[in-house]
């Protein structure tokens, strides 16, 4: 029942949050407040079992502040200079791809998603599997950097630099 209600309640504020400019002066209708809870209903009653309540610790709001300076003065950044590095590479031609094993100590599925995410998103690198009895991230690198090879699995900084770690700050 917690599940549901908490479901219920996120469904309803988001639809709350993608309707805000419907009405005037940023009010919703009385109608629409209905429509909206209808939906936040069917909604939670179909995904109830697949919001977990052990994941209920992520809505407390010092993990949203943290992913929030994560995202602001980690990632974007770090995604900035990758863009850059990237077309140095197409111009240039010097590109030595290959798939590396990174071990990033990560003990939750939402660390290694999160993780798996911000390798995706940032360009020049690619999440391509995850071992699912180590937590053992495969990664496709457009630069594969010959002295950064024997220290990767135990070190991952050189594929993803602080990622793992803002990873467990929020996730675990």
């Amino acid at each position: 029942m917690r599940t549901f209600l908490i479901t219920t309640a996120c469904a309803f504020l988001l639809y709350l949050l993608l309707t805000t400019a419907s009405g005037p002066l940023f009010l919703w209708s009385k109608e629409e407040l209905i429509i909206g809870a209808i939906f936040a209903l069917i909604v939670a009653a179909i995904v109830r079992k697949i919001f977990p309540v052990k994941n209920l610790r992520l809505l407390n709001p010092k993990r949203w502040f943290l992913f929030l300076a994560y995202f602001f003065g980690i990632f974007l950044p770090a995604m900035a200079k990758a863009n850059v590095d990237v077309a140095y590479r197409v111009i240039t031609g010097r590109i030595n791809p290959g798939i590396v094993r990174i071990s990033p100590n990560l003990k939750t599925d939402l660390g290694i998603t999160m993780l798996a995410n911000s390798i995706t998103l940032t360009p020049g690198t690619l999440s391509v599997e995850v071992d699912e009895e180590t937590n053992d991230l495969y990664v496709h690198w457009i630069n594969v950097k010959k002295e950064a090879l024997e220290k990767i699995p135990r070190d991952c900084k050189y594929v993803c630099g602080k990622f793992p770690d803002w990873a467990r700050r929020i996730a675990e």
